[in-house]
């Protein structure tokens, strides 16, 4: 027999580090849910924003209990999924590869590389496998109304950027951070876009990131302090929220069809 989820919201925001509670989010209810996959990391706090019903959830717990290589991705997404999330905006923070990309700034990515080394990557383990496309694993349209927001807000993005994806949760060494920056020629270094990016297309969910660069990764030897790191990560979620209170009622609604690919990831992909 199905079961009716206790609630409902079309918009989903994933926080990061640094972004554990919906503040910005009015008349919040919390919720439990259950998943086949076990326990999300953490209740599912729905309300309204800009006029939508959307749903928060951190990543790592409200008391960042959960490092990377422990978040429970495919609860995670599917919690969201099952109370009718179309689309969800991922927060994450990310050391910089580049002298451009500045601690503070934001990076709207376009590309990602995997370097995870034990995570598992599918909802489609058999005996149903399903091989997804993830040529462009970003929504489009999601992206553009991010860059649009922050340009109308007029703060420091970019937009676009290649994310390499370590394990975790240690930090990289010298030399990879050289290799991700050099020969990979990826911009911005990060532990929590994988398998997050690749469930979300799984589920058929719009999915898009907010990467906020809080230092230089160590090919640059420029050392920086916790009291420094911190500061900046203040002032990047604070930067984060303002776009997302902005982006929010611009997302296209429930009645309003979009072509880009996303909801219909799984056509042709199902073996």
């Amino acid at each position: 027999m199905l079961v009716e989820p206790p609630t409902s919201a079309e918009i989903g925001i994933i926080g990061g580090s640094g972004l554990y509670d919906p503040s910005m989010v009015e008349d919040v209810k919390e919720y439990k849910l259950f998943t086949p996959w076990g326990n999300p990391s953490d209740n599912i706090m729905v309300g309204w924003l800009g006029g939508r019903r959307v749903a928060f959830l951190p990543r790592h717990g409200r008391k960042h209990k959960y490092p990377p290589h422990k978040v429970n991705y495919h609860a995670n997404i599917w919690a969201l999924k099952s109370i009718g999330v179309r689309w969800i905006i991922a927060v994450s923070a990310v050391g910089s590869l580049r002298d451009d990309f500045r601690p503070g700034d934001i990076v709207i990515p376009d590309q990602f590389i995997d370097m995870t080394k034990s995570r598992k990557y599918s909802f489609f383990d058999g005996p149903v496998v399903a091989h997804v496309s993830m040529a462009d694993p970003f929504c489009p349209v999601l992206r553009r109304i991010l860059k649009d927001t922050a340009d109308f807000l007029d703060l420091r993005y970019h937009d676009k950027g290649t994310y390499v994806c370590i394990e975790g949760p240690r930090f990289s060494t010298r030399a990879e951070s050289v290799i991700w920056k050099n020969v990979f020629k990826a911009d911005i270094v990060g532990m929590t876009l994988v398998p997050e990016v690749n469930l979300a297309r799984e589920a058929g969910i719009h999915y898009a990131t907010l990467a906020l660069v809080t230092d230089y990764d160590v090919w640059a030897d420029k050392p920086v302090t916790a009291e420094e790191v911190a500061k900046v990560m203040s002032q990047n979620v604070e930067k984060a929220k303002r776009i997302i209170e902005n982006a929010i009622p611009k997302i296209p609604g429930i009645h309003e069809k979009v072509n880009d690919g996303c909801e219909s990831s799984l056509k042709d992909a199902l073996v």
